[in-house]
């Protein structure tokens, strides 16, 4: 449900003119979604700025020739249907390469196109859970935890972006069109690159280790007097530089703790030695004191805090932009920029069907037919 958006919107950040196909009526199921801003719901808005919308009822023969119509000019495709919808539909590769051989096609999916799991319906939590994610993700010895920004769904749309231009290019060489799958499972299996290798080498199954890490310590979230601070010693060095700056010197070359096999081979000794220095100032005295000796460390920030950053505001990387009914609203960016140049809202989160008549219009379908369509229920616009 936002792989493909997300995608289409990376695209439309690029430059490209997106035209987002909706059911009639209901709209893309992100749609109602809570919580709403007039009627308008904020996953809604933050997945499909710079987009048209045509709403039309493909299970029609007229709505489906819109869409081939569509086809004929397009330079990709995007869909996010289960296995064998957009076959039944007429709009599967076969179909639509009769009538545009150069069109990239991307189907993004929950398991992919082919394998015993294809026909699966897939949203991000089903692969976290299915993946292995959700069973490493968590507190020592706590249940399984969700990651609560939908990694998979962010990053299924960044490869399918990926995967699109990367077809494009490959188009601009050889004049040729490209079918492409991406799926949230084997973007979830490609997260899990170095744990897999971790337990082909190991052969231990991977554990649930909280904020902590595998394979580095002290690399974790530690409680200060008054909140949590993060620290991340990641090499010897900065072991050192860690010792001298909170006065734990004496066991800088202790065999137990002299490098970071040491360390992680006794990793609740060194958790506990850290871990009690770290309890007898505040966060702020921390981070100043950490920061000066140039060992990496950061304060838990809440999201409100992060968004109000003043760093955050300078980067760009918080659009601010009109909607036509909302007034001045605020958007995430895509986090590349080009050559300093800022990033800007083209056009707002389009209404259900908000772009239908002047689509059908310059597909070349007379006023009276899209009159009929509209009587009909096979296109739809506010």
């Amino acid at each position: 449900m936002l792989a493909g958006p997300l995608c289409t919107q990376y695209l439309s950040d690029l430059g490209a003119t997106v035209i987002k196909v909706e059911p009639c009526y209901t709209g893309d199921d992100s749609r109602a979604w809570p919580p709403l801003k007039g009627g308008d719901s904020a996953v809604f808005l933050s997945a499909n700025r710079n987009k048209q919308s045509l709403a039309v009822d493909l299970k029609t023969a007229s709505g489906r020739e819109i869409a081939l119509r569509l086809v004929e000019t397009a330079d990709v495709l995007v869909e996010s249907y289960r296995k064998g919808v957009a076959e039944r539909l007429g709009l599967g590769y076969a179909s639509v390469k009769k009538r545009n051989n150069r069109l990239v096609y991307a189907s993004i999916s929950g398991f992919g196109r082919t394998g015993p799991l294809s026909e699966l319906p897939g949203y991000d939590l089903i692969a976290q859970a299915f993946s292995g994610i959700m069973d490493i993700t968590g507190e020592r010895g706590g249940g399984p935890v969700r990651s609560a920004f939908s990694p998979l769904d962010h990053t299924t749309g960044i490869w399918a972006a990926l995967g699109i231009l990367a077809a494009l290019r490959h188009r601009d060489a050889t004049g040729e069109g490209s079918y492409l799958e991406v799926s949230l499972f084997e973007t979830a299996i490609a997260f899990l690159g170095y744990t897999a290798q971790i337990y082909w080498t190991k052969g231990d199954t991977p554990k649930r280790s909280g904020s902590s890490h595998e394979s580095l310590c002290p690399y974790q979230a530690f409680k200060a007097a008054d909140d949590y601070l993060l620290i991340g010693v990641g090499n010897d060095k900065l072991w050192r530089q860690f010792c001298d700056a909170v006065g734990l010197n004496d066991f800088v070359d202790d065999p137990r703790f002299r490098t970071n096999a040491d360390r992680v081979a006794h990793f609740a000794e060194t958790v506990a030695l850290v871990g009690e220095r770290i309890s007898r100032r505040g966060v702020a005295d921390w981070t100043e004191i950490l920061t000066t000796a140039g060992v990496p460390n950061s304060p838990i920030n809440s999201v409100d805090q992060v968004l109000a950053l003043p760093h955050t505001r300078q980067c760009g990387i918080i659009l601010d932009y009109e909607h036509p009914v909302h007034g001045p609203l605020k958007s995430v960016a895509m986090p590349v920029s080009f050559g300093g140049e800022p990033r800007t809202v083209r056009s707002a989160p389009p209404k259900l069907g908000q772009h239908t008549v002047e689509i059908l219009r310059d597909l070349g379908f007379a006023d009276s037919e899209t009159e009929n369509w509209l009587r009909q229920g096979v296109v739809h616009a506010p």
